[in-house]
C-alpha cells in the first residue's frame, strides 16, 4: 500500500535518504535547507537502518566526510544552500577527479555573498559549469515538485554509482520549503560489506587481498597520466550526455512560441501558458529535468518549429546561454528573470513574452 504524506521538500529529501538506504549523511545548517538535517535528527535512522547522520563543524568538513565515505563505496550525501555549496566546491572537484559517487543537494538562495534566505536559481552556472576547478561535470537534477525531491534522491544516487561521478539535486528554495503530498518509496535494504566489495571493486574497504591495495586519490603528478585521466572522464561524460538527458514538454505540439524554465518557475510558467492559450496565443513549455546533461537536442528541434523562445529564471540570465547555444540563432531567444528572492507571477511571465515578441496580442 502506498504511503502518502504531507511534507516540505526538504523533509522529503530526508525521508527519501533513509528509504533509499543511504549509509551516511554529513551536513551543516543553513537556510533554506536546514530541515534536511533537522528531519534526519528527528527520525534517528541510526537506530533503524544504521545510517550515520552527522552535523559537521563546517561545510568544508562535511564534504570531506562525504569524500571519505564515498571512497569506501558507501552511499553518502550532503546538503546545503548556495554559500555553503560554494565552500564545498574543492571537495566536489576532488570527488569528480577521484571518480567517486556521491549526492549533493543544493537548495538555492539569493546571492551573491550571503545574499538573502529567499529562493533563487542563481547557482545554475556553479552546478552546470562545474563550480570547482578543472574539467569536470556533475549530473544535475532540477526538481519542480516535492515528489521529485524524494524521487531524485534515489535517481541521483543510482546515476552517481552507475557512472562513478557526483550527482547534484539543484532545487530552488521554493521547492525546498513548499508543502505537498508525496508518495514515499519502499525501504531499500542497505548493502552489506560483501555487496559493497563486489559492487565497488575500486573502493577502499580494508579487505583487499595480500599484495593488493586500492588507493583513491585525485592527485596525479605525471602530466601524461593526468591527461589520460581527463580523457577517461570526458568519455564518461559523453556516455551521460547520450543516455541520461531528461525533460518534459507541455503544449508543444502546436506551439508557435516556447518557454524554457526549470524548478518551481516551470510551474509558474505553466499557468502563464494556460492563460496565454485562453487568449489564443500558442505557447509551449519545455522543462529541463537534467540541467546537465542539458536537453540541447530537444531545444534545437523546437527552435526549428517555433518563432521565438523565452527563458524564465530566478536569476540575471544563466540557463538562457545554453538555450541560445541550442537554438544556434535560428530564432530569437530572450530572458526574463527576477532576482534576490523576488518571484514572478504568471501575468508577469505572459507580459514579458508579449513584450519580447510584439506581434503577439493578449
Amino acid at each position: 500500500m502506498e504511503e502518502v504524506k504531507l511534507m516540505k521538500g526538504n523533509e522529503a529529501i530526508a525521508h527519501a535518504a533513509i528509504r533509499y538506504g543511504v549509509d551516511g549523511y554529513f551536513g551543516y545548517p543553513i537556510t533554506p535547507q536546514s530541515e534536511v538535517l533537522e528531519t534526519l535528527e528527528e527520525l534517528m535512522p541510526w537506530e533503524t537502518t544504521g545510517m550515520t547522520v552527522l552535523q559537521a563543524e563546517s561545510e568544508v568538513a562535511a564534504i570531506n566526510m562525504v569524500y571519505g565515505g564515498a571512497a569506501s563505496g558507501r552511499a553518502v550525501m550532503t546538503s546545503s544552500s548556495s554559500p555553503g555549496v560554494s565552500l564545498k566546491q574543492e571537495g566536489i572537484s576532488y570527488l569528480a577527479a577521484s571518480e567517486l559517487p556521491a549526492l549533493i543537494v543544493n537548495v538555492m538562495r539569493g546571492g551573491p555573498g550571503l545574499g538573502t534566505i529567499q529562493p533563487s536559481q542563481a547557482d545554475y552556472f556553479q552546478a552546470v559549469k562545474g563550480g570547482g576547478h578543472g574539467d569536470y561535470h556533475l549530473i544535475v537534477l532540477a526538481p519542480a515538485t516535492v515528489q521529485e525531491m524524494a524521487d531524485f534522491v534515489g535517481l541521483g544516487l543510482d546515476l552517481a554509482f552507475k557512472y562513478r561521478t557526483p550527482a547534484m539535486i539543484l532545487a530552488d528554495g521554493i521547492v525546498g520549503q513548499m508543502m505537498e503530498k508525496v508518495v514515499l518509496p519502499e525501504q531499500r535494504p542497505r548493502r552489506s560489506d560483501r555487496e559493497i566489495a563486489e559492487q565497488c571493486p575500486w573502493a577502499v574497504t580494508g579487505k583487499q587481498g595480500r599484495g593488493h591495495r586500492n588507493v583513491v586519490t585525485s592527485l596525479e603528478l605525471e602530466s601524461p597520466k593526468m591527461e589520460e585521466n581527463n580523457h577517461r572522464f570526458q568519455r564518461t561524460y559523453e556516455q551521460i550526455r547520450l543516455n541520461e538527458v531528461r525533460y518534459k514538454e507541455y503544449y508543444t505540439d502546436d506551439a508557435e512560441y516556447l518557454i524554457v524554465a526549470f524548478g518551481s518557475v516551470a510551474r509558474i510558467c505553466l499557468k502563464a501558458i494556460e492563460d496565454a492559450r485562453a487568449a489564443g496565443i500558442k505557447v509551449g513549455l519545455l522543462r529541463p529535468i537534467t540541467l546537465w546533461p542539458f536537453p540541447t537536442e530537444a531545444i534545437a528541434e523546437m527552435s526549428r518549429r517555433v518563432k521565438g523562445i523565452l527563458t524564465v529564471e530566478l536569476n540575471a540570465g544563466q540557463m538562457v546561454e545554453d538555450v541560445r547555444l541550442a537554438a544556434e540563432g535560428r530564432v530569437p531567444v530572450y530572458h526574463f528573470g527576477r532576482m534576490g528572492g523576488m518571484i514572478p507571477n504568471p501575468t508577469e511571465v505572459l507580459d514579458a513574452l508579449v513584450a519580447d515578441f510584439p506581434t503577439l496580442k493578449k
